[in-house]
């Protein structure tokens, strides 16, 4: 039995978009080992011959622009990657790669402009939020808390905006806020470098809040911060024998018992049900240690691990053998 015409033309066209993904694909990849390599002008020569053999395909557009912001030819990154904002199936990543470029080219209004019209296409892209917010910053422009505090609101699971606040709350007498952020950000981007400077941060933090007594809550603070404020500060005691890591576990196990008793009804929150998860499964004393000696002391965190083998592989296996995401609604910032 023959099959078909229109039949036949869809297999052949199915088959030759196959192909076609294929040949994108290693495209992209040979551009890719070019730029590994630092040869950014043949990786943009190979995006070139690819979008003559497949016009305006979206991927290697993108790349294209990527190796020419690479090779530091921003005009003709420029040229194409707002055109490319442009286009009905512009992604998030193409208005990434086009601040990007505006950023070089120091283009400070353009660029604020691009990502206006990128989050109003993407409301919750946490990632437009962030570097709307390092723009801000790198220029001064106060507001770029603002643009991160709207990207945690939004995109509560996207990791960036959750670093960016901790390290202006660090700078700005915020020690509760940045302490809270830091940890969140931790346990999002476990493995990361900037995880590690981010124990280092959370760590001062608990310092600046129990130990130097500088921080007093303002008139207009909100009734989750106070209430976190009034919990640290009673479970405080500890820290007069000086802090380190064992008495900051000792304060931290009596916040999370008098959390739930008082509050935890009425403030659902991710990370402190993360720790009462780990303190009734015996590790919260170990991820204190993975937490706070690894960024106070990695000789001694390194020494602990080997001694106390199976503990830590049992906190391993918790923290790493599963994603841990803000859910929405549980922003309190201004609650």
């Amino acid at each position: 039995m023959k099959k078909p015409l229109y039949l036949l033309c869809l297999l052949g066209m199915i088959a030759l978009n196959g192909l076609s993904q294929s040949s994108i694909k290693q495209l992209q990849q040979t551009a890719r080992d070019y730029n590994n390599r630092g040869d950014h002008a043949n990786a943009v020569i190979v995006l070139r011959q690819g979008l003559r053999d497949f016009p305006k395909a979206l991927e290697l557009e993108k790349d294209l622009v990527l190796s020419l912001t690479l090779q530091r030819e921003y005009a003709s990154a420029k040229t194409l990657a707002v055109a490319l904002t442009q286009r009905a199936d512009a992604d998030v990543v193409c208005y990434q790669l086009a601040g990007n470029v505006l950023k070089a080219l120091e283009e400070v209004k353009d660029c604020e402009q691009l990502y206006q019209r990128g989050i109003k296409k993407f409301p919750a892209s946490g990632p437009l939020y962030s570097e709307w917010g390092e723009l801000r910053s790198s220029n001064k422009d106060g507001r770029a808390i603002v643009s991160w505090e709207d990207g945690i609101q939004a995109d509560p699971s996207y990791a960036g905006n959750y670093y960016n606040a901790a390290l202006h709350y660090s700078k700005n007498n915020e020690p509760i806020w940045a302490l809270l952020y830091a940890e969140i950000y931790i346990n999002m981007e476990s493995r990361s470098d900037r995880a590690r400077n981010m124990k280092k941060i959370l760590f001062e933090q608990y310092q600046e809040l129990l130990t130097k007594q500088a921080y007093q809550l303002g008139k207009k603070t909100g009734a989750f911060t106070q209430q976190v404020f009034q919990l640290l500060d009673s479970a405080s005691g500890p820290a007069q024998q000086g802090l380190n890591r064992e008495t900051l576990t000792m304060i931290r196990t009596r916040f999370v018992l008098d959390w739930f008793t008082k509050n935890g009804s009425a403030y659902p929150f991710k990370l402190f049900e993360h720790q009462r998860q780990l303190l009734q499964s015996g590790l919260f004393e170990a991820y204190d240690q993975w937490l706070f000696a690894e960024g106070i002391d990695s000789e001694g965190f390194t020494q602990w691990s080997q001694q106390h083998t199976a503990l830590y592989t049992r906190l391993r296996e918790f923290l790493f053998n599963r994603v841990f995401k803000i859910p929405a609604g549980q922003y309190y910032r201004n609650r």
